[in-house]
């Protein structure tokens, strides 16, 4: 029987190792920009065309490498870091595998130009899926510059799964940040189809921060610092009042390298337990500096996972600074010792006018009691809907609009049925008992049904603005308002682009009472947020983004031709029982159960 085992060529085998180390053009965009920094650059220049799909070049200013050094960086494993198996447990650097060089040129067309300060001339080396094609001098800038083209153009099955342009963008654009973030000394740029979207100096921390996000985090930063004999914290924090409702803007590197840990997130939310929105998140940007033996890189080939020989110790420290820099800064927002710091004088005050609205609502309430006792006696209980038992036991109940009863031709009748309790429900008698109805969840099912038919029908109606409000956006919220364009004006609302990484929003869904800018950011904000905790389709999502930024709020007053409303429109929906997320939107109180309590 012959032999069947045999080594893979080397183009091949890069191929396989592309498919870990470069998944998408971002995973290129992070080894390039990675090599530059290990080479010591102080400006980093990031060009991309559509989105990566057709160009990625990094030009920087490092120290470059020999002609042979070129050559050689091109073979798998080859790299100047490691040494010995100990070396990886001493690493300071960003890449140290040497697998990004080859990965990238198995899978593009690859160019690379690169000069030593102390040469005339550079080398120019062209590849093609692993082949090299030329390797010729040039004259040059010193350092290096990098171009991939066509990125996955032999392997099509792979370039299919690429999405869409903006998409893949904002994963550009996550990888720009974190590096730039990284490193605050160094000078970055990035390029996006001839349009500069990034072109940030060498600064302090606090301003990448307002460069990379916007001069609205000038006002929230804290500053965040600890220091132990094995581990130094060092970044800042956002004020609780900042939070969002989506993830994005946290931040944890650990000796420059941004790492992904759920561990130590829980850490940082943790500190901010008790100061918090239910669902929110806090921005932090976070440096974790400790001796390179007390952890491993080499776990994931993207090195974003990372292990630490004491993850406990850690955690407790970065738990202790962010706890500390919320105190030392006053940023718990429960008391304003600006304001007034006569405590025990605001106590009194307060508790004196919770007695009075104690004895207000007892007045209320009384008074109130008094007219149902009256309203109650008017119908004697034999006749009462309340206490009739249904026809049949086990009938299947139907969900009908008052307006379409059958018993509801008396004004009076229908108004005495259904009424709003607490500010949080809505109380509709049925012929089997009491329903009992969710209004926050309930005004979701209805507007999300109602905004689902928009998108796959005749687009919403829009209210014009008569003072149009700008929205500034980050450049990854940009890009993921660009992708979904279309679906968001079939909502109903009207915005054009208003220089860079701005909107101008001049209309919104009609029958929305709410701020353009207000309601376009929180719709923004809850759609990134449904991306990260729900899997459903694109318009759903939508749909679901702007019913729960519309919808009445538990705990809000609602007059009567609203709470009407919302029970008609209710149980016109496709799926009455459910909210969007899966909440249910009613209960029955059996009038047997009701019964039950007065049996004796």
């Amino acid at each position: 029987m012959p032999d069947i085992i045999q080594l893979l060529p080397d183009s091949i085998a890069n191929q396989i190792a592309a498919g870990e180390v470069v998944q998408r053009p971002a995973s290129a965009v992070k080894e390039l920009m990675e090599n530059a920094l290990d080479a010591k650059a102080t400006i980093i220049k990031l060009f991309v065309k559509e989105a990566g799909k057709t160009l990625i070049q990094v030009i920087d200013n490092g120290s470059g490498m020999s002609d042979t050094d070129a050559r050689m960086s091109l073979e798998r494993h080859a790299t100047s870091k490691i040494r010995t198996a100990d070396d990886l447990f001493r690493l300071r650097t960003m890449g140290f595998r040497g697998e990004a060089l080859a990965s990238i040129a198995a899978v593009s067309q690859f160019e690379m130009k690169t000069r030593q300060a102390q040469s005339d001339l550079g080398t120019h080396i062209l590849v093609a899926a692993s082949e090299v094609k030329s390797q010729t001098p040039v004259a040059c800038d010193k350092g290096t510059s990098v171009i991939v083209k066509n990125l996955f153009y032999n392997i099509p099955a792979r370039r299919n799964f690429l999405k869409s342009n903006p998409v893949e963008m904002r994963h550009i654009i996550d990888e720009f940040q974190r590096l730039a973030l990284a490193h605050p000394d160094i000078a970055f740029s990035l390029q996006h189809d001839d349009e500069l979207i990034y072109e940030v100096s060498p600064s302090k921390l606090s301003q990448r921060v307002v460069a990379l996000f916007g001069k609205s985090f000038q006002e929230q930063l804290a500053p965040c610092q600890e220091e132990t004999t094995l581990v130094k914290i060092t970044g800042y924090i956002g004020r609780p009042e900042s939070a969002r409702k989506t993830r994005g803007e946290q931040f944890i590197f650990v000796n420059h390298r941004y790492i992904r840990n759920n561990y130590l997130n829980h850490a940082v939310t943790n500190a901010f337990e008790g100061l918090l929105p239910e669902g929110n998140f806090p921005f932090y940007v976070l440096f974790i500096e400790i001796d390179p033996k007390h952890i491993d890189v080499n776990v994931h080939p993207t090195k974003t996972e990372i292990k630490f020989d004491d993850e406990r110790a850690v955690y407790g420290v970065v738990w202790a600074a962010v706890k500390q820099a919320l105190g030392a800064h006053n940023l718990a927002p429960a008391i304003d010792f600006k304001s007034d710091i006569n405590l025990v004088g605001k106590l009194n005050q307060r508790l004196n006018k919770d007695q009075y609205i104690d004895e207000q609502f007892s007045t209320s309430l009384h008074r109130s009691n008094l007219q149902n006792w009256d309203k109650l006696f008017e119908t004697p209980p034999s006749e009462s809907k309340l206490f009739q038992k249904s026809d049949t036991e086990g009938t299947v109940l139907r969900f009908e609009s008052a307006l379409n009863s059958s018993e509801a031709t008396d004004k009076n009748d229908v108004d005495l049925g259904i009424f709003q309790f607490q500010n949080r429900y809505i109380v509709r008698a049925t012929k089997s008992g009491l329903m009992i109805i969710d209004q926050q969840a309930a005004h979701e099912r209805v507007l999300f049904e109602k905004y689902l038919s928009r998108m796959k029908g005749t687009p919403g109606n829009s209210q014009q603005s008569l003072f149009p409000q700008t929205v500034s956006l980050s450049a990854s919220d940009f890009a993921l308002v660009m992708e979904v364009q279309h679906e968001i004006m079939s909502l109903g609302f009207r915005f054009e682009i208003f220089g860079k990484n701005t909107l101008l929003v001049n209309g919104i869904p009609a029958g929305v009472v709410a701020s353009e800018k207000e309601l376009f950011e929180g719709f923004l904000e809850q759609f990134k947020k449904n991306q990260s905790e729900l899997q459903l389709p694109l318009r759903d999502n939508l749909a679901l983004a702007l019913a729960r930024r519309a919808s009445v709020k538990s705990g809000q007053k609602l007059i009567e031709e609203e709470v009407k409303s919302i029970v008609e429109g209710l149980f016109s929906c496709s799926k009455p029982n459910f909210s969007p997320d899966g909440r249910p939107t009613f209960f029955t109180f059996e009038t047997s159960k009701i019964e039950s309590y007065f049996t004796r």
